[in-house]
């Protein structure tokens, strides 16, 4: 596993000598990059990414604890990234990056929506972080899955499909003994359907939003990743969460 002291570190970081045992932060952003968020909503979710990277590589608080990995569900497959670069392995726990030095690749959308495959793969990917950072004497907080959807899983030939039903039960106990957080959110036209899997997939923490508010998503997951120490327990991320959606009326359109 690459030590995080060798990235680069911003010149106004030149006065903070990073803690090598800092407790760590993992952050996995999931995202739809279907064809039904091509032209405006694949756009926006650009933008919104590199406007969150920049809002990482200057918050203090976050720079040195939170890690972040992104997973894609689009074309015909699920891709894992460590920052601009797609990884052979879709488990391969190098995938988190320093908020610090965190990039983010520019994304297409097209294809179908391999929803169940990407959240097998984010449970695989959480657990082979924390058992990297086990072995390398870290300790970490939680690790929080973000998972940004518009539509309903397919299979790989885009027919809709029950197969979500088969990883409830592993999500459900996985959540129950504290492995990850995961927050399901379903944005632009999502159907009743698609927020039915996202209420069965995430119970405390879905959302259906209007419109296509990823840079208010991204805030959060930055809002309750550097949450841990500022709240009792799970409280302070519920505060969190109701804060956030409370807020869509502002939008919607």
């Amino acid at each position: 596993m690459p030590d995080e002291r060798s990235q680069s570190v911003p010149l106004y970081y030149d006065d903070i000598v990073p803690d090598g045992n800092a407790q760590r932060q993992p952050l996995v952003l999931c995202l739809d990059t279907s064809m039904s968020m091509a032209d405006a909503p694949i756009t926006m979710l650009n933008k919104a990414l590199q406007e969150w990277v920049r809002d990482l590589s200057t918050d203090i608080n976050l720079a040195h604890s939170v890690e972040v990995a992104l997973i894609t569900f689009g074309g015909r497959k699920v891709s894992t990234w460590r920052g601009t670069t797609e990884l052979a392995d879709a488990a391969d726990p190098s995938a988190f990056v320093a908020a610090h030095s965190f990039s983010a690749p520019h994304l297409r959308a097209g294809g179908v929506t391999l929803m169940t495959d990407a959240l097998r793969t984010a449970i695989r990917l959480v657990a082979a972080r924390k058992t990297a950072l086990r072995e390398a004497g870290h300790l970490y907080y939680r690790p929080q899955i973000c998972l940004i959807t518009d539509g309903q899983p397919t299979t790989p030939e885009g027919h809709l499909t029950d197969d979500w039903r088969h990883v409830v039960p592993l999500l459900a106990e996985q959540q129950e003994k504290k492995k990850f957080r995961l927050f399901a959110i379903g944005v632009g036209g999502i159907t009743p359907r698609g927020e039915e899997v996202l209420r069965a997939i995430a119970p405390k923490y879905y959302a259906r939003l209007q419109g296509f508010p990823f840079r208010q998503v991204l805030q959060m997951m930055s809002a309750s990743a550097g949450a841990q120490d500022k709240g009792d327990g799970e409280k302070i991320y519920e505060k969190i969460f109701a804060r956030f959606t409370t807020q869509r009326s502002a939008w919607n359109g």
